[in-house]
Formats: C-alpha cells, sequence, structure tokens
C-alpha cells in the first residue's frame, strides 16, 4: 500500500502554537520534508524529535518530485513542512500535491491544519471577514500596477503578505490608490516584537520605524465600499 503525504502547519513564531496531532505524525512519519532543514530542525530538536529530514521546495525538479513519489509509492510516511505557517498558501507544497492528485492518486494527502498567518490576521482585524480576498505576495517588480488595481477594485477585504525588504513600497503603491481606505498592518506575528498597526496607508507607514524594518508583514484592506455595521 502507498504511505501518506501529511501536510503539516507548522508555528509562525511561538513554537508553542504547534498542535499535539502535529508532533505526533511529526514523530511517526518515516521523513519530514523541509523548505529548509535548518529551520525546521530547530522546531523539531525543540520538540526531541529525530525523524530524518529531507530538502524539498517547490521549485525542485520534476525528477525530485518523482523521487518523494517513489518514497510514497514504497509505503513511506512523509510529512511536509514549510519553515512557518501552512504549506502551499503562498508556500511550498502546492506543487507536491497538485503532482499528486493529478498522476499519483492512489497517495493519500491528509491536512495537519494549525497556524496560519493569514487567519490568525483575519481573526484581529476588526473587519467583517465572512468573506475576503487573499492575492499572497505582490509581484516584487512586473504587473505590480496591474495587481494593485485588483487589490483597489475588490469586492471583499483583501490581505496579502509582504517582507521587511518591500514593506514600505508596498504601503506607498496603496497610499496612491487607496489613500482613504483603512487596513491593518500585522509585523511578527505569535513573536515577541509582535505589532498591529491600525489606520490608512499614510498613517501606518508614520507608524513604523525609522530605522531598519524587520520582520513578515500581514496586510489587510477594507474594500471601498465597505461600511461598519457594528455601530449602534
Amino acid at each position: 500500500m502507498p504511505g501518506t503525504l501529511y501536510i503539516i502547519a507548522t508555528p509562525i513564531g511561538n513554537l508553542g502554537d504547534i498542535t499535539l496531532r502535529a508532533l505526533t505524525v511529526l514523530k511517526s512519519a518515516d521523513f519530514v520534508l523541509c523548505e529548509d532543514t535548518r529551520v525546521t530542525q530547530k522546531l523539531l530538536k525543540h520538540y526531541e524529535i529525530t525523524t530524518p529530514t529531507l530538502r524539498y521546495n517547490e521549485h525542485e525538479s520534476e525528477t525530485e518530485v518523482s523521487r518523494i513519489v517513489n518514497f510514497l509509492n514504497q509505503g513511506k510516511n512523509l510529512a511536509l513542512v514549510s519553515d512557518a505557517g501552512t504549506p502551499g498558501i503562498s508556500d511550498p507544497g502546492g506543487k507536491l500535491a497538485e503532482y499528486i492528485c493529478r498522476y499519483a492518486r492512489d497517495i493519500k494527502i491528509v491536512p495537519i491544519p494549525g497556524p496560519s498567518a493569514l487567519i490568525a490576521a483575519a481573526s484581529i482585524s476588526g473587519f467583517r471577514m465572512d468573506k475576503f480576498v487573499f492575492l499572497g505576495f505582490p509581484p516584487a517588480k512586473n504587473k505590480r500596477k496591474k495587481f494593485f488595481s485588483e487589490v483597489a477594485s475588490a469586492q471583499y477585504p483583501v490581505i496579502l503578505y509582504e517582507s521587511p525588504h518591500r514593506i514600505l513600497k508596498t504601503l506607498n503603491d496603496l497610499l496612491k490608490i487607496v489613500p482613504d481606505r483603512d487596513l491593518v498592518v500585522c509585523r511578527e506575528l505569535t513573536k515577541k516584537f509582535e505589532t498591529i498597526y491600525r489606520g490608512t496607508a499614510s498613517e501606518v507607514i508614520n507608524m513604523l520605524p525609522r530605522n531598519e524594518i524587520k520582520g513578515e508583514f500581514v496586510i489587510t484592506l477594507v474594500p471601498g465600499n465597505y461600511t461598519n455595521d457594528s455601530q449602534p
């Protein structure tokens, strides 16, 4: 019988956020597939897990994907993790799952849910999030104008990821197209220096540190037609 591929969510910062089920699967798997083995080893060592690790990310060749599928076909159970959060959500893992669903349907894929920066940010946004649009990371260079046009025209709250190196560039782009809209910018979610900024793009820009900006960011932006029905 083929083995099982477990898609495991790991902490986005605070190591205590991992689930008991995730720990059980990480301990029992034959191998842990990692985006970066050095990052994953810190988590495994913290919980005294000795399961061997193998490096894997979505940029691997088709030959590497076939090697992993062969492990599964041999009956090996593999646990797929990214550096942080849920694999496949703007993270490696999606291509492997897609390949298996298309070409190796006998292999079972099991989700082990847990931490996600996307859901964490949505939960504290203060906006109605029964419907929202997730657009991942903005393009670094090409097609940025088209991307932010899509952001501006969305009918529901939009959630974006951004790196510390481009957060000011992205906030300035938002300032140009939606200067009056409220947004929430989360930095270093679940970590020691977690910070939540609320306001318009210009207000958040003024709140950010003037020195070197560190940490990963999640931006939540309200749509143009948003009204606060919670007002008395």
